[in-house]
């Protein structure tokens, strides 16, 4: 997101490198990508992680927060130390080098140890920004619980932040929870508004300049899909394996839907990782290809950069505004789906002879 603030003068024919100027958001480039400005490789580094915090470039000076490198290796034993020291990626250090923010052993000539075996244990910006997420979201839920211990909120007006969490603890309560998962709901009711608000915290942050991009990536919807899938399928009664294994159908048909019905269960978490993740990359995908135009144009003729330019920034901030409706919207269809299926789970997954009936789904 930094693009959005330095990009500008690139496009401008201003003396800093387009390699300098997309350091300020797309994270590091060699000099390979830099040539011709690749806007495929740009987009790439942007999104994936990264061994450090880049928030901007001053001439040749970069703006970072290193991270911790922790490498294990069953021949070199175990390695910690600053990802400062790999210098950007140009340097080697205790026989190790960052190339395309993934480390590799080399020999001492410089080139790739294949038969060294590396496995990368690093505080990566994504582990670390998933980690503060974390303690922000823990320090935010104590200090309203202690709030409400004295009082407030219950016996007095809600006062301070409380004013802006209950109301969306209520809209989970009643619009996810207690819809699809009724007397039940408050079983349930921690877990879903952890899910939400842990999805949340982490894409708002993801849109600061310089942040990760934590809901962007397929590792963290996978871990949170698959520990969805788990409730799921521990909170499943009879009724729903009964529907799976022997659904309420003509006997010739049921060879057919038990394949179809035991797919469903692996489906589902498995919509819930790819539409969280295809969402939240999509919409960072979208801003810094705007961006990329200035460049692009700007490699063309300056002065053409220079009149995109306003053009660019102007969609950029409109497309920026529209992500944090989006990071709102996709922490409340994720957790709305996961009651949903937990729902449809301990009750069954079709109407049944004796009687039963599944959730309403609102």
């Amino acid at each position: 997101m930094g693009l959005i603030f330095f990009g500008v003068f690139q496009a401008g024919g201003q003396e800093q490198s387009i390699e300098d100027s997309l350091r300020n958001g797309a994270g590091h480039l060699s000099k390979e990508q830099v040539e011709g400005f690749d806007p495929a490789a740009v987009i790439m580094e942007h999104i994936k992680d990264g061994h450090e915090f880049h928030f901007a470039t001053v001439g040749h000076h970069h703006i970072t927060i290193p991270l911790p490198v922790i490498l294990y290796s069953p021949q070199r034993g175990l390695d910690i130390f600053m990802s400062s020291k790999f210098g950007h990626g140009h340097s080697i250090f205790k026989g190790y080098k960052l190339q395309d923010e993934k480390v590799y052993a080399v020999n001492q000539n410089g080139t790739i140890d294949e038969t060294i075996k590396v496995y990368d244990l690093s505080m990566t910006r994504n582990v670390v920004q998933m980690l503060i997420a974390l303690a922000l979201l823990i320090f935010i839920m104590t200090s309203i619980a202690k709030k409400y211990k004295q009082g407030y909120g219950t016996k007095t007006a809600p006062s301070g932040f409380q004013n802006l969490i209950e109301p969306i603890i209520t809209l989970v309560r009643d619009d996810v929870a207690k819809p699809n998962l009724g007397h039940n709901h408050e079983k349930y009711l921690p877990y879903l508004l952890t899910v939400f608000f842990f999805i949340l915290i982490n894409s708002i942050m993801g849109l600061l300049p310089g942040s990760a991009n934590v809901t962007g990536n397929i590792a963290f919807t996978a871990v949170l899909g698959i520990i969805s899938f788990l409730v799921i399928t521990f909170s499943s009664n009879r009724h729903y394996w009964g529907h799976i294994f022997n659904p309420p159908v003509p006997l010739g048909i049921k060879p057919i839907l038990v394949p179809v019905e035991l797919m469903g269960v692996f489906t589902k978490p498995f919509a819930l990782i790819i539409r969280l993740f295809a969402n939240m990359v999509a919409g960072h995908i979208i801003i810094i290809s705007f961006i990329s135009l200035i460049f692009i144009f700007g490699e063309m003729n300056k002065w053409i950069g220079w009149g995109f330019s306003p053009i660019s920034l102007l969609f950029t901030v409109f497309i920026y505004l529209i992500e944090i409706l989006v990071a709102f919207i996709q922490a409340f269809i994720f957790t709305n789906l996961t009651a949903v299926f937990i729902g449809q789970a301990f009750e069954g997954g079709h109407d049944d002879v004796d009687g039963h009936t599944d959730p309403v789904i609102i």
